[in-house]
């Protein structure tokens, strides 16, 4: 359940499991409609990233979170309140502190019409949103998003984790209901290595001092976590669930799922310099299996109604995983899962986590802020 601070209708999932943003333009028409129609038979929610809503998003997802992000490509007030939760999101865990790019190969007749942009050019998403500066401003358009949709569904805020005690404080403070911490690991076919590798707090430790900024402030428990960032195993998201979060977002993980570097139409992998397994050229929108792609022939080869099936499949498999470690721990219930079930395996993992170190009853350094 997340959204239960002020939303008068929170969104309730089946499982602490989510599809996070990611945008009609990067991805294909098919994956959109795969990624949701998977969730909804996961009983779970998508995102819709940068660049507004899709129809068949909608129609497909049984909870769909609408993202509001400082491009403010395809925001519609009308998409808006159709949406059962929004996503004011002030930056990514692969590039924290800047903008992305989604280059004029991928910008085709339809994205550029829903972005209200020229079809074929480059387009750059800033990284400021241009009507507020700081926390206080950013109550004020938490407002307006409430106002927008009558108070009924849930306000989230994502940030890429950097000064994350700060940063967390400062949403809780401002009036989120749902605060996503998206950590160094998340993927993006829209940020130069340099800022994927060097940038950024690690995901797990992110969730460290996200629970540790709520405790300071006596919101833990009552403003929702989620976390988010290169979480592909149940025995991450368990170990995220433990250290105090709520719910997990999954993205590169999912695209596999869908066929992301599967060794099939290998000829094409090999005419854009790649191979299966280590592609990497989301960015070119020459995507081998038809999902970081505009084109039609391309998209043609995700079969939707077969791609949502191992989408739901993977959401099952993870969520298994957990509850497997859950009942390992002697736990009823997955979200009863906490820091005693775990142990720091290293001195720097026992300083960060606050977690006494495997073999000793000792914390070396004390947690999150000491």
């Amino acid at each position: 359940m997340l959204g239960t601070r002020f939303a008068s209708r929170p969104l309730e999932l089946d499982i602490p499991l989510m599809v996070t943003g990611m945008s009609f333009g990067d991805l294909s028409r098919n994956a959109k409609a795969a990624l949701a129609r998977g969730a909804r038979k996961a009983g779970t929610s998508t995102t819709t990233g940068d660049g507004g809503m899709l129809d068949v998003e909608r129609s497909e997802s049984r909870a769909l979170v609408y993202e509001v992000l400082p491009s403010r490509y395809g925001i519609d007030i009308r998409h808006l309140r159709q949406a059962d939760a929004i996503e004011l999101t002030i930056g990514q865990g692969a590039k924290p502190g800047t903008g992305g790019l989604l280059l004029g190969s991928k910008v085709s007749d339809e994205i550029a019409a829903i972005r209200d942009l020229p079809p074929g050019v480059d387009q750059r998403s800033p990284c400021r949103h241009p009507d507020f500066l700081g926390p206080d401003d950013m109550v004020i358009k938490i407002e307006e998003l409430r106002e927008a949709t009558d108070w009924r569904v849930p306000i989230f805020v994502k940030m890429g984790a950097s000064r994350v005690f700060d940063d967390v404080r400062l949403a809780a403070k401002a009036g989120a209901d749902v605060v996503v911490v998206d950590g160094m690991e998340g993927g993006t076919a829209a940020s130069p290595e340099l800022l994927q590798e060097h940038t950024g707090i690690p995901t797990l430790a992110a969730v460290c001092e996200a629970r540790a900024a709520l405790e300071d402030i006596g919101l833990f428990g009552e403003v929702q976590l989620v976390v988010a960032g290169g979480l592909r195993h149940g025995a991450d998201c368990a170990k995220a669930l433990a250290l105090g979060a709520d719910a997990c977002y999954l993205g590169t993980a999912l695209l596999i799922a869908l066929n992301c570097n599967k060794p099939i139409h290998v000829d094409d992998y090999e005419a854009i310099g790649a191979a299966p397994y280590a592609c990497h050229h989301c960015h070119t929108g020459r995507c081998p299996v038809g999902i970081t792609t505009q084109d039609p022939d391309l998209m043609a080869r995700l079969e939707v109604e077969a791609a949502s099936d191992r989408v739901a499949n993977f959401f099952h498999a993870l969520a298994s995983e957990i509850q497997i470690l859950a009942r390992a721990c002697g736990k009823s219930d997955v979200h009863h899962l906490e820091p005693e079930d775990l142990r720091a395996q290293t001195l720097e993992a026992s300083m960060i986590t606050g977690l006494p170190l495997a073999g000793t009853t000792r914390v070396f350094g004390g947690g999150p802020g000491w």
